[in-house]
């Protein structure tokens, strides 16, 4: 097997490049979490946008906005309305090379304006504020490496897809559409740049993610004069956030979680109205629709109820990313590139989901925690450590050098899925 610890002169001009510009990638990290990008502060994802356009617009490529897809909701009064965000971020280099790799970010946020905004330099090479790590600096990195290749001698030899999507923390309903497309135009790869753990360890397997939106509806009447004649939604909502948390522990892997109940008014008017919003996790397919259909029966069970009716939005939205054969191939290539920087990476299984599900999903197997090595994500708390920058960036670089090289043969490890 090719030895990918040894680093090449290609590499170690990589690595020059990117150790010089390691306070440049901080700074463009600063300057972009100063913008707030909250999932649904639409307004401030569009003002963003032009400057992350014109960031990627320094790669050997072309680069366009697209439109999203209407992301569906479900109001407060149990009606599904669709609501448009922000574009996503298309970008396609050398699609006639023989090496292809589909890249995904994020430029959303968890922090809706006035939440977090401050960034602080905390000492010890740390630094803090709202999406710096998750993932501004992810995507950072992934484009100082991406420019630090094509300014190598191998360029001709790798293309690339990159979608950058502006509603991963909500589910990517708006941008899934891109991430499937971009996967599926010919690549062998996928690399993700969520934030790698706080050990540096990138994630493993990853669970699937399900949302889901039960409306129950009732009927109203004077709690004083003529309870009898009325049908109560809540009190249906009840029994089945009962059944749906009793679920836990039913299946290996599967979790479930109500979030809220929404509904119900005034204590004297019988409530003909209540919306049950849940998640759910599963570790493979078979899970996800053993889940799927716990979740369908007990809502049957519920609109069974005398005078209760209802409908139930959502579903699996992300599936289960389970290692499989070609998942390993990938982290065992990745895990021995990091050994060229001196790193010991380790691949740790998780619950957590992102966009690599949807990459996985669409046939390419893909490593999604290649961003910024700091912690305290979706917190007040959130750090990332400066030092960082040149390191997951020469990770990648080298990553991509080997893919482009031959020393990792891509098209064998995508024949494994």
């Amino acid at each position: 097997m090719t030895d990918l610890s040894t680093l090449t002169p290609e590499d170690d001009a990589a690595l020059t490049r990117l150790r010089a510009e390691n306070d440049t990638m901080l700074a463009r990290t600063i300057e972009w979490a100063r913008i707030n990008t909250g999932s649904h502060n639409i307004e401030g994802l569009k003002a963003f946008f032009p400057m992350l356009k014109a960031a990627f617009e320094e790669l050997d490529a072309e680069v366009r906005a697209e439109p999203g897809d209407p992301i569906p909701l479900v109001g407060e009064d149990g009606v599904e309305v669709s609501i448009e965000t922000s574009p996503v971020l298309r970008v396609t280099a050398r699609p006639e090379a023989p090496v292809q790799v589909v890249l995904s970010g994020h430029y959303d946020t968890v922090f809706p304006p006035g939440t977090f905004e401050e960034i602080r330099e905390l000492g010890d090479g740390r630094w803090n504020g709202p999406g710096l790590c998750d993932m501004k600096g992810g995507l950072v990195v992934m484009l100082e490496a991406l420019k630090t290749f094509e300014a190598g001698p191998m360029k001709d030899r790798l293309g690339y897809q990159i979608v950058v999507t502006p509603d991963e923390e909500i589910g990517n309903f708006a941008s899934s559409r891109a991430l499937t497309e971009a996967a599926q135009s010919g690549a062998h790869i996928g690399m993700t740049y969520e934030p790698c753990l706080e050990t540096g360890d990138l994630a493993g397997g990853r669970k699937g993610s399900s949302i889901f939106d039960i409306v129950l509806r009732g009927k109203s009447a004077h709690a004083g004069r003529a309870k009898e004649e009325g049908r109560s939604a809540l009190h249906a909502a009840a029994e089945l956030v009962v059944g749906l948390e009793e679920l836990n522990g039913k299946r290996e892997g599967v979790t479930v979680n109500v979030g809220s109940i929404d509904g119900g008014g005034a204590v004297n008017i019988v409530p003909d109205l209540a919306i049950v919003r849940l998640g759910a996790r599963a570790p493979d397919a078979e899970a996800a629709d053993w889940c799927t259909k716990a979740v369908t029966a007990l809502y049957e069970k519920a609109i069974a109820r005398d005078g209760i009716s209802g409908e139930m939005h959502g579903g699996f939205y992300r599936p289960p990313k389970p290692r499989n054969d070609a998942q390993q191939a990938l982290f065992d290539a990745v895990r021995d590139t990091g050994r060229a920087l001196g790193l010991e990476l380790g691949f740790v299984d998780t619950g957590g989901v992102c966009e690599g599900n949807n990459i996985f999903a669409a046939g390419v197997p893909n490593v999604d925690t290649l961003g910024i090595r700091g912690g305290r994500i979706h917190s007040h708390e959130e750090f990332i450590m400066a030092e960082s920058f040149a390191e997951r960036a020469g990770l990648s670089a080298l990553f991509l050098n080997r893919l482009a090289d031959g020393r990792i043969d891509a098209a064998a490890i995508k024949a494994m899925m």
